[in-house]
């Protein structure tokens, strides 16, 4: 498989490490220098950025939050004037002031050479027809990856937002090899590849990078097979970048990190210490190379863990655990703690293919309550009840056994949720109501 920058990708771990420090004291003196909100902070704990000399000398510097840098908006956490910014993104703002993000000429070319080790790392090559259905608008799916094709020197359809069915026409007709979107869109196609009777023996389709949301391996399984490809998990942020900060080689064995533009951390996210390689935490990111919105110390609110040890592809960087869940995303039930993504694994295996969920959590008296609400296909729904109530059944029982919790089980026809609201971005799918009453 080929690897798309040698230089860095399997760069020598001690010369990585000058790499990186080099790199983080210029940006260190920079944003000292030129955002306000850094030459506060470090004059504030008394730190000189001319005074780094190791990696570790991080660990002095308090973390940079969402709250941060929404209480700088639009530009004040900006390291460069704007008349040097070239491209702007934004995230969504569905909880709180959107987050501007902005790109000098250089910022642009690393990362498009970042996302370009993305698609190279999933298989993409110039012979590839890359389908690219993530939106060409604020989010930073579409161009991040754009450009990297067009680097690589694959032929780029910008499908972008265009409806399930388009896509598929595009997806036969224009023999595309190899697509990119969200797991919601690819389990979309599936579906309506199953109802058109469109086998993938019809199509050319070989290859799958999905992103910008969780998903299961259990997902990953049903796919490929469905889809007749391979598929393969990447990860960015807009805050940090985009896509590009982290990807899967072929062997699948956890997403390496561009070490030579990102530190990374994990942390516990209720102390703030950080945490050796294989203890799971809150990923903390400190941008390297950025010129226009560099961060410092960044919590992603992603949860993960770092793999330490070459990967048997070659590439030398540091991996982390695919992402399955989010601070933000946590569940408080009775105070037991749980996750969106814990349900998804359990209703997956119960339920094929993968169906829609939600999750309404409501309180009766002192005590939450939940309800899982989940989509079957019509023939199920149609059947007898006896079948509907050994499926809920088999769902509560697995359930209880993995999170010792009993919740409802409802099952409805397909499309009674919610649909995914499109791609804008993927993630913010609302997989979780809370109707308890809030606390003064």
């Amino acid at each position: 498989m080929v690897v798309w920058n040698e230089r860095y990708e399997k760069i020598d771990r001690k010369e990585l490490v000058q790499l990186q420090l080099e790199r983080l004291q210029q940006t260190l003196s920079r944003v000292y220098r030129r955002v306000s909100h850094y030459h506060n902070l470090f004059n504030k704990i008394s730190f000189d950025p001319l005074e780094v000399s190791d990696l570790t000398d991080l660990n002095k510097i308090p973390f940079t939050t969402k709250e941060t840098l929404r209480s700088a908006y639009p530009y004040d956490m900006f390291a460069v004037p704007l008349r040097e910014v070239v491209r702007m993104h934004s995230t969504s703002g569905t909880s709180g002031e959107p987050l501007v993000v902005g790109y000098t000429q250089n910022d642009i070319e690393h990362w498009t050479d970042l996302t370009a080790r993305v698609l190279s790392a999933g298989g993409v090559t110039q012979d590839d027809i890359v389908q690219i259905c993530f939106p060409y608008g604020l989010f930073t799916g579409g161009l991040g990856f754009h450009y990297g094709a067009e680097k690589i020197g694959a032929s780029v359809i910008p499908s972008s937002e265009a409806d399930v069915e388009r896509q598929i026409i595009i997806m036969r007709d224009y023999h595309t090899t190899a697509i990119v979107c969200a797991p919601t869109i690819a389990a979309l196609l599936c579906a309506t590849l199953e109802e058109k009777g469109i086998t993938p023996a019809e199509l050319q389709l070989r290859k799958g990078l999905f992103g910008a949301e969780p998903w299961a391996e259990s997902f990953r399984r049903e796919i490929e097979e469905k889809l007749r490809i391979s598929a393969v998990d990447n990860y960015g942020l807009t805050e940090i970048m985009g896509p590009g900060v982290s990807y899967e080689c072929h062997l699948k064995q956890g997403l390496h990190i561009s070490e030579d533009h990102f530190i990374p951390e994990v942390i516990d996210p209720e102390t703030g210490e950080v945490l050796p390689p294989g203890k799971k935490g809150e990923l903390v990111i400190t941008t390297i190379t950025k010129e226009a919105y560099p961060l410092i110390r960044y919590r992603t609110g992603d949860l993960t863990r770092l793999i330490r040890g070459p990967c048997p592809c070659g590439r030398s960087s540091i991996r982390m655990e695919r992402v399955f869940e989010r601070l933000d995303d946590m569940i408080i039930l009775n105070g037991m703690k749980m996750f969106p993504s814990q349900f998804e694994q359990i209703i997956s295996e119960a339920v094929k293919p993968t169906p829609s969920y939600r999750l309404v959590i409501d309180r009766q008296g002192n005590l939450d309550e939940l309800e899982i609400q989940i989509e079957v296909s019509k023939e199920i729904f149609d059947d007898e009840m006896g079948k509907l109530t050994d499926l809920e059944l088999k769902i509560l029982k697995v359930v209880k056994g993995r999170l010792d919790f009993i919740p409802r089980i409802r099952l409805v026809e397909p499309a009674t949720l919610d649909a995914p609201p499109g791609i804008d971005p993927p993630m913010k799918k609302k997989r979780v109501i809370d109707r308890r009453p809030r606390l003064e």
